[in-house]
Protein backbone atom coordinates (compact mmCIF):
# COMPACT_ATOMS: atom_id res chain seq x y z
CA UNK A 1 0.00 0.00 0.00
CA UNK A 2 0.96 3.74 -0.98
CA UNK A 3 2.68 5.31 2.53
CA UNK A 4 2.17 8.63 1.49
CA UNK A 5 1.57 11.33 -1.69
CA UNK A 6 3.48 13.76 -2.53
CA UNK A 7 1.52 16.70 -4.10
CA UNK A 8 3.54 18.67 -6.30
CA UNK A 9 2.09 21.96 -7.47
CA UNK A 10 3.22 23.38 -10.97
CA UNK A 11 2.99 26.95 -12.94
CA UNK A 12 5.24 27.48 -15.69
CA UNK A 13 7.93 25.11 -13.96
CA UNK A 14 9.46 23.62 -17.05
CA UNK A 15 13.09 24.62 -16.00
CA UNK A 16 12.22 22.88 -12.16
CA UNK A 17 9.46 20.86 -12.07
CA UNK A 18 11.76 17.51 -13.33
CA UNK A 19 13.93 17.56 -10.10
CA UNK A 20 11.39 17.66 -7.96
CA UNK A 21 9.20 14.88 -9.51
CA UNK A 22 12.21 12.58 -9.97
CA UNK A 23 13.39 13.57 -6.55
CA UNK A 24 9.39 12.53 -5.05
CA UNK A 25 9.91 9.47 -7.09
CA UNK A 26 13.46 8.30 -5.48
CA UNK A 27 11.80 7.85 -1.92
CA UNK A 28 12.37 5.08 -0.02
CA UNK A 29 9.39 4.98 1.25
CA UNK A 30 6.81 4.32 -1.08
CA UNK A 31 4.86 7.20 -2.06
CA UNK A 32 2.68 8.25 -4.67
CA UNK A 33 3.53 11.23 -7.12
CA UNK A 34 0.72 13.72 -7.94
CA UNK A 35 1.88 16.69 -10.22
CA UNK A 36 -1.06 19.22 -11.05
CA UNK A 37 0.00 21.76 -13.57
CA UNK A 38 -2.31 25.38 -12.79
CA UNK A 39 -2.84 26.13 -16.79
CA UNK A 40 1.00 27.18 -17.41
CA UNK A 41 2.10 28.56 -20.07
CA UNK A 42 5.39 26.61 -20.99
CA UNK A 43 5.67 22.91 -21.16
CA UNK A 44 5.73 22.24 -17.69
CA UNK A 45 3.28 19.10 -18.06
CA UNK A 46 5.21 17.56 -21.05
CA UNK A 47 8.24 17.87 -18.61
CA UNK A 48 6.64 16.60 -16.15
CA UNK A 49 5.31 13.78 -17.85
CA UNK A 50 8.37 12.53 -19.06
CA UNK A 51 9.50 11.74 -15.27
CA UNK A 52 7.06 8.45 -15.36
CA UNK A 53 9.46 5.78 -14.38
CA UNK A 54 7.14 3.04 -15.52
CA UNK A 55 5.97 2.08 -11.99
CA UNK A 56 2.69 3.77 -11.84
CA UNK A 57 3.29 5.81 -9.19
CA UNK A 58 2.91 9.20 -11.29
CA UNK A 59 -0.18 10.83 -12.02
CA UNK A 60 0.08 14.88 -13.78
CA UNK A 61 -3.19 16.43 -13.85
CA UNK A 62 -4.16 19.72 -15.62
CA UNK A 63 -6.16 22.64 -14.33
CA UNK A 64 -7.98 24.38 -17.22
CA UNK A 65 -7.68 27.43 -15.43
CA UNK A 66 -4.86 28.86 -12.91
CA UNK A 67 -6.41 28.53 -10.04
CA UNK A 68 -3.46 28.71 -7.62
CA UNK A 69 -1.63 26.75 -5.56
CA UNK A 70 -4.24 25.90 -3.38
CA UNK A 71 -6.89 24.66 -5.29
CA UNK A 72 -3.45 22.87 -7.02
CA UNK A 73 -3.05 21.12 -3.91
CA UNK A 74 -6.45 20.21 -3.07
CA UNK A 75 -7.01 18.20 -6.60
CA UNK A 76 -3.79 16.30 -6.00
CA UNK A 77 -4.60 15.65 -2.32
CA UNK A 78 -8.27 14.05 -3.71
CA UNK A 79 -6.12 12.13 -6.35
CA UNK A 80 -5.13 9.98 -3.63
CA UNK A 81 -6.07 7.92 -0.84
CA UNK A 82 -2.95 7.36 0.79
CA UNK A 83 -2.75 7.53 4.53
CA UNK A 84 0.17 10.68 4.72
CA UNK A 85 0.33 13.83 2.33
CA UNK A 86 3.48 15.32 1.70
CA UNK A 87 4.33 18.63 0.25
CA UNK A 88 6.95 19.81 -2.55
CA UNK A 89 7.13 22.73 -4.71
CA UNK A 90 7.75 22.56 -8.24
CA UNK A 91 11.51 24.43 -7.61
CA UNK A 92 12.49 22.17 -4.65
CA UNK A 93 13.40 18.96 -4.12
CA UNK A 94 14.11 16.14 -1.34
CA UNK A 95 16.78 13.57 -0.39
CA UNK A 96 16.20 9.78 -1.11
CA UNK A 97 14.68 9.41 2.63
CA UNK A 98 13.24 12.22 3.67
CA UNK A 99 10.00 10.93 3.74
CA UNK A 100 10.81 8.13 5.21
CA UNK A 101 12.33 9.58 8.42
CA UNK A 102 9.51 11.30 8.83
CA UNK A 103 6.92 8.32 8.56
CA UNK A 104 9.28 6.32 11.08
CA UNK A 105 9.11 9.71 13.44
CA UNK A 106 5.18 10.39 13.07
CA UNK A 107 4.23 7.16 13.99
CA UNK A 108 0.68 7.61 16.10
CA UNK A 109 1.95 10.33 17.67
CA UNK A 110 1.39 13.12 15.55
CA UNK A 111 -0.88 14.57 13.20
CA UNK A 112 1.53 17.51 11.01
CA UNK A 113 5.48 16.16 11.39
CA UNK A 114 7.57 18.93 9.40
CA UNK A 115 11.57 18.98 9.36
CA UNK A 116 14.03 21.85 9.01
CA UNK A 117 14.38 23.02 5.83
CA UNK A 118 17.45 23.36 3.63
CA UNK A 119 17.63 26.52 2.16
CA UNK A 120 19.95 27.33 -1.70
CA UNK A 121 19.58 30.45 -2.97
CA UNK A 122 19.21 30.15 -6.88
CA UNK A 123 22.24 29.53 -9.20
CA UNK A 124 24.17 28.59 -5.75
CA UNK A 125 26.29 25.21 -5.18
CA UNK A 126 24.51 22.30 -2.74
CA UNK A 127 26.93 22.63 -0.53
CA UNK A 128 26.32 26.40 0.18
CA UNK A 129 22.94 25.98 1.85
CA UNK A 130 21.64 26.89 4.75
CA UNK A 131 19.45 25.75 7.48
CA UNK A 132 15.41 28.16 7.99
CA UNK A 133 14.84 27.91 11.22
CA UNK A 134 18.10 26.87 12.93
CA UNK A 135 21.78 27.08 12.41
CA UNK A 136 22.06 24.02 15.04
CA UNK A 137 20.28 20.46 15.87
CA UNK A 138 17.64 20.91 18.43
CA UNK A 139 15.18 19.26 20.79
CA UNK A 140 11.55 18.25 19.07
CA UNK A 141 9.57 21.39 19.36
CA UNK A 142 5.49 21.15 19.65
CA UNK A 143 3.91 23.58 18.13
CA UNK A 144 0.23 24.76 19.17
CA UNK A 145 -2.07 27.93 17.72
CA UNK A 146 -0.16 30.28 19.65
CA UNK A 147 3.25 29.64 19.35
CA UNK A 148 2.75 28.64 15.68
CA UNK A 149 0.94 32.09 14.89
CA UNK A 150 3.79 33.71 16.67
CA UNK A 151 6.31 32.50 14.39
CA UNK A 152 4.94 34.16 11.36
CA UNK A 153 5.09 37.84 12.68
CA UNK A 154 6.93 40.37 11.77
CA UNK A 155 9.61 41.23 13.26
CA UNK A 156 10.87 44.47 14.89
CA UNK A 157 12.97 45.30 11.57
CA UNK A 158 9.71 43.92 9.37
CA UNK A 159 10.89 40.66 8.75
CA UNK A 160 8.25 37.76 8.71
CA UNK A 161 9.54 34.66 10.58
CA UNK A 162 9.75 31.48 9.30
CA UNK A 163 7.73 29.17 10.26
CA UNK A 164 4.89 29.74 7.57
CA UNK A 165 7.47 28.11 4.72
CA UNK A 166 7.51 24.55 6.53
CA UNK A 167 6.19 21.61 4.49
CA UNK A 168 4.93 18.88 7.28
CA UNK A 169 3.89 15.26 6.61
CA UNK A 170 0.04 15.49 7.09
CA UNK A 171 -2.09 12.87 8.45
CA UNK A 172 -4.76 12.84 6.30
CA UNK A 173 -7.16 11.22 8.33
CA UNK A 174 -7.05 13.75 10.89
CA UNK A 175 -7.87 16.40 7.70
CA UNK A 176 -10.69 14.23 6.94
CA UNK A 177 -11.86 14.54 10.62
CA UNK A 178 -12.04 18.13 10.65
CA UNK A 179 -12.96 18.54 7.25
CA UNK A 180 -9.70 20.45 6.58
CA UNK A 181 -8.38 21.32 3.16
CA UNK A 182 -6.36 24.16 1.52
CA UNK A 183 -8.73 28.00 1.29
CA UNK A 184 -8.99 27.67 -2.61
CA UNK A 185 -9.64 31.36 -2.63
CA UNK A 186 -5.92 32.33 -1.26
CA UNK A 187 -2.44 32.53 -3.71
CA UNK A 188 -0.49 33.97 -0.37
CA UNK A 189 -0.06 32.80 3.21
CA UNK A 190 -2.48 29.21 1.89
CA UNK A 191 -0.32 27.27 4.20
CA UNK A 192 -0.27 29.30 7.23
CA UNK A 193 -4.01 29.21 7.20
CA UNK A 194 -4.49 25.83 6.91
CA UNK A 195 -1.65 24.68 9.34
CA UNK A 196 -3.35 27.14 11.93
CA UNK A 197 -6.77 26.15 11.18
CA UNK A 198 -5.35 22.23 12.24
CA UNK A 199 -3.73 23.65 14.99
CA UNK A 200 -6.87 25.22 15.94
CA UNK A 201 -8.67 21.75 15.83
CA UNK A 202 -6.31 20.51 17.92
CA UNK A 203 -3.50 19.21 15.58
CA UNK A 204 -0.65 17.49 16.91
CA UNK A 205 2.18 19.23 15.49
CA UNK A 206 5.96 18.59 15.94
CA UNK A 207 9.19 20.28 13.98
CA UNK A 208 12.23 18.55 13.86
CA UNK A 209 15.97 18.47 13.04
CA UNK A 210 16.25 18.14 8.74
CA UNK A 211 15.33 15.19 7.21
CA UNK A 212 15.97 16.30 3.72
CA UNK A 213 13.89 19.03 2.24
CA UNK A 214 16.11 21.49 0.10
CA UNK A 215 14.32 24.56 -0.96
CA UNK A 216 15.39 26.81 -3.60
CA UNK A 217 15.18 30.57 -2.18
CA UNK A 218 14.41 32.49 -5.93
CA UNK A 219 13.84 36.39 -6.49
CA UNK A 220 10.95 35.45 -7.91
CA UNK A 221 8.98 33.73 -6.18
CA UNK A 222 5.22 33.66 -5.92
CA UNK A 223 5.09 34.48 -2.33
CA UNK A 224 7.07 37.50 -3.14
CA UNK A 225 4.31 39.01 -4.49
CA UNK A 226 1.91 40.58 -2.18
CA UNK A 227 -0.89 41.99 -4.20
CA UNK A 228 -3.70 43.89 -2.69
CA UNK A 229 -6.58 40.98 -2.78
CA UNK A 230 -4.22 38.33 -1.95
CA UNK A 231 -3.67 40.54 1.86
CA UNK A 232 -7.16 41.22 2.00
CA UNK A 233 -7.80 36.95 2.18
CA UNK A 234 -5.12 36.64 4.93
CA UNK A 235 -6.77 39.09 6.87
CA UNK A 236 -10.18 37.48 6.37
CA UNK A 237 -8.51 34.11 7.35
CA UNK A 238 -7.26 35.69 10.69
CA UNK A 239 -10.55 37.01 11.06
CA UNK A 240 -12.33 33.76 10.76
CA UNK A 241 -9.98 32.31 13.12
CA UNK A 242 -10.38 35.05 15.85
CA UNK A 243 -14.01 34.29 15.90
CA UNK A 244 -13.37 30.43 16.65
CA UNK A 245 -14.72 29.67 20.37
CA UNK A 246 -12.86 28.42 22.35
CA UNK A 247 -9.49 30.02 22.09
CA UNK A 248 -7.54 30.63 24.93
CA UNK A 249 -5.87 34.35 25.64
CA UNK A 250 -2.16 33.71 24.71
CA UNK A 251 -3.97 32.07 21.04
CA UNK A 252 -5.97 35.03 20.76
CA UNK A 253 -2.96 37.76 21.60
CA UNK A 254 -1.13 36.38 18.81
CA UNK A 255 -3.69 36.27 16.34
CA UNK A 256 -4.48 39.62 17.19
CA UNK A 257 -1.00 40.39 16.17
CA UNK A 258 -1.14 38.59 12.85
CA UNK A 259 -4.39 40.37 12.42
CA UNK A 260 -3.17 43.66 13.22
CA UNK A 261 0.09 43.39 10.81
CA UNK A 262 -1.59 41.88 7.89
CA UNK A 263 -3.88 44.28 7.95
CA UNK A 264 -1.68 47.57 8.09
CA UNK A 265 -0.18 45.49 4.90
CA UNK A 266 -3.65 45.22 3.07
CA UNK A 267 -4.42 48.99 3.85
CA UNK A 268 -1.39 50.33 2.34
CA UNK A 269 -1.42 48.51 -0.69
CA UNK A 270 -4.93 49.79 -0.97
CA UNK A 271 -3.67 53.20 -0.51
CA UNK A 272 -1.53 52.95 -3.13
CA UNK A 273 -3.75 51.64 -5.27
CA UNK A 274 -6.63 54.32 -4.49
CA UNK A 275 -3.54 57.58 -5.09
CA UNK A 276 -2.50 55.76 -8.50
CA UNK A 277 -6.68 55.58 -9.55
CA UNK A 278 -6.75 59.08 -8.13
CA UNK A 279 -9.62 58.06 -5.59
CA UNK A 280 -9.59 60.74 -3.24
CA UNK A 281 -12.43 59.35 -1.01
CA UNK A 282 -10.99 55.97 -0.86
CA UNK A 283 -7.18 56.63 0.09
CA UNK A 284 -9.03 58.74 3.24
CA UNK A 285 -11.29 55.87 3.93
CA UNK A 286 -7.95 53.52 4.29
CA UNK A 287 -7.27 55.80 7.28
CA UNK A 288 -10.06 55.16 9.21
CA UNK A 289 -10.49 51.64 9.79
CA UNK A 290 -8.72 51.56 13.13
CA UNK A 291 -6.30 54.32 14.66
CA UNK A 292 -3.74 51.74 14.70
CA UNK A 293 -3.89 51.62 11.14
CA UNK A 294 -4.07 54.98 10.61
CA UNK A 295 -0.95 55.74 12.51
CA UNK A 296 0.96 53.25 10.51
CA UNK A 297 -0.01 54.85 7.06
CA UNK A 298 0.86 58.09 8.37
CA UNK A 299 4.24 56.64 9.20
CA UNK A 300 4.69 54.52 6.33
CA UNK A 301 4.04 58.06 3.75
CA UNK A 302 6.18 59.98 6.19
CA UNK A 303 9.31 57.51 5.17
CA UNK A 304 8.79 57.64 1.69
CA UNK A 305 8.76 61.35 1.31
CA UNK A 306 11.93 61.26 3.91
CA UNK A 307 12.99 58.52 1.08
CA UNK A 308 12.26 60.41 -2.05
CA UNK A 309 14.10 63.65 0.03
CA UNK A 310 17.36 62.13 0.26
CA UNK A 311 16.70 60.90 -3.77
CA UNK A 312 16.29 64.57 -4.91
CA UNK A 313 19.21 66.26 -2.51
CA UNK A 314 21.36 63.23 -3.45
CA UNK A 315 24.25 64.20 -6.11
CA UNK A 316 23.79 60.56 -8.39
CA UNK A 317 19.84 61.36 -7.63
CA UNK A 318 19.28 57.42 -5.50
CA UNK A 319 19.81 56.29 -1.80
Amino acid sequence: MTQAVIVIPAYNAAATVARAVESALRQTALCAVVVVDDCSKDDTVRVAEGCDDGSGRLTVLRQEINRGPAAARNRAIEASDAPWIALLDSDDEMEPDRVRQLLDSAGDDWDFLADDLWKVAEGEPAEARTRLLSPSDFKPITLDLASFVEGNLHSSRGNRSELGFIKPLMRRAFLDRHGLRYDDAMRLAEDYDLYARALASGARFQVINPCGYVATVRRTSLSGNHRTEDLRRIVEADRRLLARPGLTDAERRALKRHFCQNQREWSWRRLIDSVQARDPVRSLSCFVAHPHVGWFLIGKLAEQGWLRLIRRLSPSGSV
